[in-house]
């Protein structure tokens, strides 16, 4: 799928609010959904806009990509932003992917560890580069194996943009749907077969650990 063949056309259902305080807020963004606003008045309407209607200080601290599902936390104050962000920043954060993924991954547990850049004349495409790219790391653990697929947890050690998508194509074991990158039969799925299922990090009121889960829809 190319950018200009690409038609923007977000589900209609409101946030689902996991939780929400003085300070924080976490939702499970739907799939389609981009969490900002894209490009161009008909990439308009995003996680965040919806957000504010209700959360008028709601602040980003970090972002899924448009066709994965899952949890997020936004910020309520500056303050809380702050804190956030340099959580991420710090890799201080916990997140854990579920993904279902193309053919038999094994070993049942293992590491991804290639360099990623931006792939410049394919943008938003994202590539390996062992000159210039920056390090990247992925730890998988297998949770299901059938005759053609795996589902698999996902952690990644760092945060580059489409990392779990690249460093499971680049495995062989491109995720399910994945409009980018998944190729064949693989690419014949409904949505992206990737959601953040669960993401721990420290409030940044009481400086307690506090950890959110969503429910994988597939």
């Amino acid at each position: 799928m190319t950018q200009t063949e690409f038609i923007y056309t977000p589900p209609a259902d409101a946030p689902v609010i996991l939780h929400a305080d003085h300070e924080v807020l976490v939702v499970d963004k739907q799939s389609g959904l981009l969490s900002v606003p894209g490009r161009g008045d008909d990439r308009a309407d995003c996680l965040i806009s919806r957000l504010r209607l209700a959360f008028p200080t709601v602040l980003l601290v970090h972002r899924l990509d448009l066709d994965t599902s899952g949890v997020m936390v936004f910020a309520l104050t500056p303050h809380a932003q702050r804190h956030l962000s340099k959580q991420f920043e710090d890799r201080q954060t916990k997140k854990s992917y579920v993904a279902r993924v193309w053919g038999q991954l094994q070993p049942a547990t293992g590491r991804v560890d290639l360099p990623l850049m931006v792939d410049w004349p394919n943008r938003p495409r994202q590539k390996v580069d062992h000159a210039e790219g920056r390090p990247s790391q992925t730890d998988w653990r297998v949770m299901k194996t059938t005759d053609t697929e795996t589902r698999v947890r996902l952690t990644p050690v760092t945060g580059r943009t489409h990392q779990l998508r690249v460093h499971m194509a680049e495995s062989g074991h491109a995720i399910l749907g994945d409009p980018l990158y998944a190729s064949g039969p693989a690419a014949n799925f409904p949505r992206l077969m990737l959601h953040a299922q669960t993401l721990r990090f420290r409030h940044p009121d009481t400086g307690i650990h506090e950890s959110f889960s969503a429910p994988v829809p597939f």
